[in-house]
């Protein structure tokens, strides 16, 4: 009799939680969504902080010093070089910006001009509106507006590289607080696991950053010196330009290549066929050379996969997702090695290579 009246007691218990579990799910996606920018804000300072983390240790582990103090000591140390680095370029930079805003409209016209020498770019240009359209509608854009997310609508793009700077340096000066403080909300039992998931996530992201600057920084150097020999106007400006937009993979050397195109063309065709080919030759060795040397330390990243992330959080996000795609991707795919594969399958994978590489 007891039981048959507890039964009713426990399908309502039961049903209850289940409601109250669904509840609290979608409440907490609802969070994710409206807070998204400053989810994407904090990955970005976590980003920042294990490049600041992997170099203060590097630096404790040679001069004994304590690791937070070496992390500070790193931090404003390359922000302070940073800073010198842009008093010094920023004249020149800002003169080559001045001369790029006045050299694009010409740039653009040459090209269509040169295009229109043929039949089929005549239609082509045809059917294209003038580039003053173009860009008017650009900014005008609701997609323009939602780009940059964070960047444009909340503080401001200075305040929130200072939110980004001051967040990574809190947290790679004392990682274990935040780390154990994660940890803890997991049950007893799963802690251990979960310290050693945020322990590979953390190195995942070490390598890629090392490998990313290293790749960004030979980018720019190549770029700036193959334009300066080719004898392409603004050299420097495009080289930074190629730098920066070298964090972004597939996307970034396709935007990056096109004003350093843009403007040979102004002089002949044959310089700008010059500066397609050096492009293509430095993405060869990025792609063939030092790509290859970041995911002997890291997680190899589909190059599909890849881009379907960064479509869907440029669309999702704007290019702050775009931005960050690539290494959310990275520690996607740590997430489902180590918690589904490993631990749900039972699969002891140590990479996620097909099976014909293994």
């Amino acid at each position: 009799m007891s039981s048959v009246d507890k039964t009713p007691l426990s399908f309502s218990k039961n049903a209850l939680i289940g409601i109250g579990t669904a509840i609290l799910a979608v409440l907490t996606l609802l969070l994710c969504y409206f807070a998204i920018d400053v989810i994407f804000l904090l990955f970005a300072a976590i980003l920042l902080a294990v490049f600041f983390r992997g170099l203060g240790n590097s630096v404790s582990r040679y001069t004994k010093l304590p690791e937070g103090l070496a992390v500070v000591l790193v931090s404003i140390f390359l922000l302070f070089v940073f800073g010198l680095g842009i008093g010094f370029l920023a004249p020149k930079i800002a003169a080559q910006l001045a001369a790029f805003q006045e050299f694009l409209p010409v740039a653009i016209k040459t090209f269509s001009q040169r295009t229109s020498e043929f039949t089929w770019g005549k239609l082509i240009i045809e059917q294209i509106p003038a580039w003053e359209e173009i860009f008017e509608s650009f900014l005008s854009s609701e997609f323009l507006r939602g780009v940059g997310g964070i960047f444009s609508t909340t503080f401001g793009v200075v305040a929130n590289v200072l939110v980004i700077i001051l967040l990574s340096v809190y947290l790679a000066s004392e990682p274990q607080t935040y780390i154990n403080g994660l940890i803890k909300l997991f049950p007893i039992p799963r802690r251990a696991r979960m310290k050693a998931v945020v322990g590979e996530i953390g190195e995942t992201l070490r390598w890629w950053l090392v490998g990313k600057f290293f790749s960004m920084l030979i980018i720019g150097v190549l770029t700036t010196a193959g334009l300066s020999i080719i004898g392409v106007p603004l050299a420097l400006s495009l080289g930074i330009f190629a730098a920066l937009l070298a964090f972004i993979p597939n996307f970034g050397p396709i935007i990056a290549v096109i004003p350093a195109v843009l403007f040979a063309l102004v002089e002949s065709p044959v310089k700008a066929l010059y500066v397609l080919i050096l492009y293509i030759c430095i993405q060869m060795v990025e792609s063939y050379l030092i790509t290859p040397m970041i995911e002997r330390e890291t997680v190899s990243l589909p190059p599909v996969l890849t881009i379907f992330f960064q479509i869907f959080l440029g669309v999702l996000v704007g290019s702050l997702g775009l931005i960050l795609a690539t290494p959310l991707l990275a520690v996607f795919i740590v997430l489902v090695k180590m918690l589904y594969i490993e631990d749900i399958l039972g699969d002891p994978v140590v990479s996620l290579q097909t099976d014909e590489e293994e």
